[in-house]
Parts: structure tokens; C-alpha cells; sequence
């Protein structure tokens, strides 16, 4: 169960990820327009848009295989579906780090985006492959800057949005390098942090949740059996007062046959009280309702019938009229029932006495 659910939240957070990923796509196709068009900043703009529609394909594909996953659920395990993420977080700091490359590298504000990949790496992932993926978010980085320093692939500077190529500056770089490496791995620090106590916090409502599912079957199993045993005595005792009542064992008087038909009468209704309390916790250990085909007419006379006497206590008059068109339906009658006696008693309960109830 514990498994079924976590390959489940893999999943959830997975298809999270994708739907990010459709956001970044539209917004690196926004910001290189906006550069070269608007702004006249000069960037790779081709280099920026194919990589772009690169990226399109390949969060495709990654969906197309999650959602694969996905359909053989029970047969592929959270492990698998791990690494999926982890792959996924692994390209995306590439492609960010390509990107930064065709957009003026150390020059670009944008570096530290790397920043919201740390923060979705400590979420998803456990607190140690947070830190890998900052090692390898660093590593990435400091490549880049240190190949484009030593002038073994070209650096394409930011003209329009800097004075000058900082690609050179040694000071800048180390600084900046210092600064960005420190930010991922405080960023992932601080948000793994966060997130192992949120899953500790989710654990333990988990586990407080079943010991209370737990207690409710034993409180259930309890009632039932208690329910039972009443049942079991109001039988006999309504049982003999039947035959009370019958003049079975002779005659009664006034006084004394009032005093016996009501407390059958009480009796035959505390015994209805019991079966459906019996018919209810059956219901709920079983997590299932009876459903069949029953006539509504006849389950909401027998609704009226069992509040009558609370009517009758303050005087108040019940007035059922059902449409002819009203009978046979599919579902549980016993909930339908039980449905209807509660709407009853409440307005019983707030109508004021000598009023009616019409229905």
C-alpha cells in the first residue's frame, strides 16, 4: 500500500515537472524574441530557437514515456520512475547550460535559474541526489565559463545589454563562480531541509490516519457485536410482550393493556433502532452498500412512519405527497431511508409546535 502510494506521488511530481518544462520552452521562445527583436539585443537567436524546439521534442518524449509508466503502473517500480526524474532535472541543467552558452554565458542574468532547478532537485529527489545535481549543476557552470575563458569555444557576447565581453575578466568570473556555486548548494541545504520535514510531517499523518482507520474498525467490530446481543434480547422481550398484548394469557384491563401496548410499541421501535444501528456498522466495516431495485414510494412512507411519533409528541402534522410517476428505482434503499428520517427529524425539530411538515 505504502509502495502503491509512493509510485503514485512519483508520478504526481513527474507530470509536474513536464508541465514546468512547457513553460520554460514558451518562455526561451519569448525572451529570444523579445532580445532580438525588441530590445535589439544581440544572442544566437536560431541557436536559441532551435534549441527550443529541441527541447519541445524531448519533453515529449519524456511524457510519452512517463505516460507509458504510467499505464503499466503496478509493473514498473518508483525506482524507475527516480531516475526518470533524475535524468530529467540532469538534461535540463545541460540544456540551461547550452542556452547560457548561445546567450552570453557569465553575462547573462539568467545564470541563475540554476537556482529553481535546485529547488525542484530537493522536492523531488532525496537530500543526496539534491546535492549531486548541484555538484553537477557547479560542474556545468564552471566548464562552460572556463572553456569560453581559455577561448576554446566561442563566447557570444551580450552586445547591447553590456558595456564590454565579461567572458575575460578573471576577477568577475571567479567571483561570480564563488557566488553561484555557494547560492546552489545553500539553496539545496536550506530547501531539502524543508522539504525531509514536510515528508517526515506527511509520514506521520500517514501512520496517525491508519492507527485511527484501525480504531474505528475495532469501534465498529465492537458496536457490532454489542448491537447483536441487544437485538438478541429485544427479540424475546417483544416477543412476549406480543403475546401479552395477544390476550394469550388473558385478559388485561384499561390500565393495564395501555401500559403493555406501549411498551411494545417502544419496543418495536428500539428494536428497529437496533437493526438499522446492526444494518449501518455492517455497512461500514464492509465499506459497501446494498443496492438493488426498490420502490422510493414505500421507502419514504416507512421514513414517515418512523418519525410519526416524534411528530405526534409536539402536535405536529405530517403531510406526504408523492407523485404517481415516483416508484421503482435502482440503489440502496437503507441509505435513502435513512436519508430521509434525518431530514425528517430536523424538521420536526425546528418546526414549532402544532405546525406541519409537508414533504
Amino acid at each position: 500500500m505504502e509502495s502503491a502510494h509512493q509510485n503514485i506521488r512519483l508520478v504526481k511530481r513527474a507530470y509536474w515537472l513536464i508541465k514546468l518544462r512547457w513553460i520554460a520552452i514558451a518562455g526561451v521562445g519569448l525572451a529570444t524574441f523579445m532580445a532580438s527583436t525588441v530590445l535589439h539585443i544581440s544572442v544566437q537567436d536560431f541557436g536559441l530557437y532551435g534549441i527550443a524546439i529541441l527541447l519541445a521534442l524531448y519533453n515529449t518524449t519524456v511524457l510519452l514515456l512517463l505516460n507509458r509508466f504510467t499505464r503499466r503502473q503496478k509493473e514498473t517500480p518508483g525506482s524507475a520512475i527516480k531516475k526518470l526524474i533524475n535524468v530529467q532535472i540532469s538534461a535540463d541543467l545541460l540544456i540551461l547550460t547550452v542556452l547560457l552558452h548561445f546567450s552570453g554565458g557569465i553575462e547573462n542574468p539568467f545564470v541563475f535559474f540554476f537556482v529553481f532547478h535546485m529547488v525542484i532537485a530537493s522536492i523531488l529527489l532525496s537530500v543526496r541526489e539534491s546535492y549531486l545535481q548541484a555538484t553537477f549543476a557547479v560542474l556545468l557552470f564552471g566548464l562552460l565559463i572556463l572553456l569560453e575563458y581559455l577561448q576554446l569555444i566561442p563566447h557570444h557576447c551580450l552586445t547591447g545589454f553590456v558595456a564590454h565581453c565579461l567572458h575575460q575578466d578573471g576577477l568577475y568570473i571567479l567571483g561570480t563562480f564563488f557566488v553561484f556555486a555557494t547560492t546552489l548548494y545553500l539553496i539545496v541545504y536550506m530547501a531539502s531541509y524543508i522539504a525531509v520535514k514536510l515528508r517526515q510531517a506527511e509520514q506521520d499523518y500517514r501512520k496517525a490516519n491508519i492507527l485511527l482507520e484501525e480504531k474505528d474498525r475495532i469501534k465498529d467490530e465492537y458496536v457490532l457485536r454489542v448491537t447483536h446481543d441487544i437485538k438478541g434480547h429485544l427479540a424475546t422481550i417483544q416477543s412476549c410482550l406480543g403475546v401479552v398484548v395477544a390476550r394469550v394469557i388473558g385478559p388485561l384491563d384499561d390500565r393495564q393493556a395501555d401500559l403493555i401496548n406501549r411498551a411494545h410499541t417502544r419496543t418495536v421501535k428500539l428494536t428497529n433502532f437496533v437493526k438499522t444501528l446492526l444494518k449501518l456498522t455492517q455497512m461500514r466495516l464492509s465499506n459497501e452498500f446494498e443496492m438493488d431495485v426498490f420502490s422510493l414510494r414505500d421507502a419514504i412512507h416507512n421514513a414517515v412512519a418512523t418519525v410519526k411519533t416524534k411528530a405526534e409528541d409536539k402536535s405536529i402534522t405530517l403531510n406526504c405527497n408523492i407523485e404517481r410517476s415516483v416508484d421503482r428505482i435502482f440503489g440502496s434503499q437503507f441509505s435513502i431511508e435513512e436519508m430521509v428520517t434525518n431530514l425528517l427529524l430536523n424538521a420536526i425539530k425546528y418546526t414549532p409546535a402544532n405546525g406541519t411538515v409537508e414533504m
